[in-house]
């Protein structure tokens, strides 16, 4: 069986190229992320595997649950995915297609994981700190974690820094049990 990400990747270049071609990356992202969204729900996942359920019919209740209105390159693409039988790859799709898209707009997405709230300042020093080593505008994403203990740890890419105490208690750990 072939990967999931050599069956997705196409498609989420496709979209990836029908937005930058029609100027609207944005929306084609919150498109795709609320698809993935909808697709991800226990109830969905029921009648898209329904066999009673026919495409056309599914692709009608997809459509009814956006309340905006899509452009008719999405609805497309949206029934292209129903009729090839890969609705279900909407959540790796989308995050290719964000990955795309944050390149294409020199975007580098970070997140710090920290023991206690970040004050502003410090979100702006992380900021400054590697929007000068990118090069690109940041997107930092923070999650607090009370088991790291105190300090942080920062992920960017494959790229992870771990200045939490947590971390250092491991290192110190593995050096001493040599």
């Amino acid at each position: 069986m072939l990967e999931k990400a050599t069956i997705t990747r196409p498609y989420a270049e496709a979209a990836f190229a029908q937005a930058l071609e029609e100027n609207k990356l944005a929306e084609w992202s919150e498109m795709l992320s609320l698809l993935a969204v909808i697709i991800s729900n226990q109830d969905m996942r029921k009648l898209i595997n329904n066999p009673k359920l026919s495409a056309n019919k599914l692709y009608d209740l997809i459509l009814d649950i956006y309340e905006e209105n899509l452009s008719k390159t999405s609805k497309n693409f949206i029934k292209i995915l129903i009729d090839a039988k890969r609705i279900e790859l909407a959540s790796e799709i989308s995050a290719i297609f964000e990955e795309k898209r944050l390149a294409e707009e020199s975007v580098t997405k970070i997140n710090v994981t920290t023991a206690y709230p970040l004050n502003e300042n410090q979100i702006k020093v992380i900021n400054d700190l590697f929007s000068k080593r990118t090069g690109n505008k940041i997107d930092i994403n923070v999650d607090e974690d009370k088991d790291l203990i105190g300090g942080v740890i920062i992920r960017a890419g494959d790229s992870v820094i771990d200045a939490s105490l947590r971390g250092r208690l491991k290192e110190l750990n593995n050096v001493i049990a040599q």
